[in-house]
């Protein structure tokens, strides 16, 4: 089976300074991966680099089989590939359910999930519907950016530390979710500083230090791991 995602010697830069040197990992499809590392490691500008959206980018990102490191990021996107990054992107003037609705859907992909679908899995947004985006707490503005994407027919999902500054019982949440996503057979690829989170989730976990993948783990290494894993991120 093709896989999802292989990236192979990538080159980013921003502007004159160099960030990546010379990433490479795959991901097949209906895995989750994990990007460990201290800040500034390079995880969120591997997410970019993914998507286009970093100055200067060299090296090879197969999507699917088909290769991307010359694409456009909207290109990129009907690719099926659905991006959500840290800041969340939530518009304050539309209601819940118009933001909701705001991305179209990718055309050549299957059906994304349907509105009812989505408010199964995330009962507090279609409580919450018709309030406006920001009136949403932290948590509930991080569901309703996932579940955006998710209507769009994307199934490679970038998720960018979604579970910050987030109260446990939302974490949980967002756990449960990433778990149902699994089980339908999207696959995923996470930057997350709260390894705990990330911990039970991944079935393969990529450390990142200075621009360059330093360690691979698979979850069934990671108890053997640990004291490794506390050196290199301070866990």
């Amino acid at each position: 089976m093709t896989p999802a995602l292989e990236i192979d010697g990538l080159q980013a830069w921003y502007g004159e300074s160099h960030i990546l040197h010379g990433v490479g990992f795959t991901v097949q499809q209906g895995e989750v991966v994990t990007l460990l590392g201290r800040n500034g490691a390079g995880r969120t500008t591997t997410l970019r680099a993914i998507m286009g959206l970093t100055g200067a980018r060299t090296g090879s990102i197969r999507v699917g089989g088909v290769e991307a490191i010359r694409l456009p990021t909207h290109r990129i996107a009907h690719l099926g590939i659905g991006y959500c990054p840290e800041e969340r992107g939530i518009f304050a003037s539309l209601s819940t359910e118009e933001n909701l609705m705001l991305p179209p859907r990718l055309a050549g992909r299957d059906a994304g999930m349907s509105v009812a679908e989505i408010y199964e899995m995330f009962p507090n947004l279609y409580e919450r519907r018709h309030s406006p985006g920001t009136r949403l707490s932290g948590g509930e503005q991080q569901m309703l950016a996932v579940a955006r994407i998710l209507r769009t027919g994307a199934r490679l999902l970038l998720l960018d530390e979604i579970s910050e500054g987030l109260a446990p019982v939302i974490v949980q949440a967002l756990g449960r979710m990433i778990t149902t996503l699994k089980a339908k057979g999207y696959t995923i690829v996470m930057v997350e500083q709260n390894f705990r989170f990330a911990a039970p989730l991944a079935d393969r976990f990529y450390v990142m230090e200075h621009g360059r993948i330093v360690t691979t783990i698979a979850a069934a290494e990671l108890q053997a791991s640990m004291p490794a894993l506390t050196e290199l991120l301070g866990v």
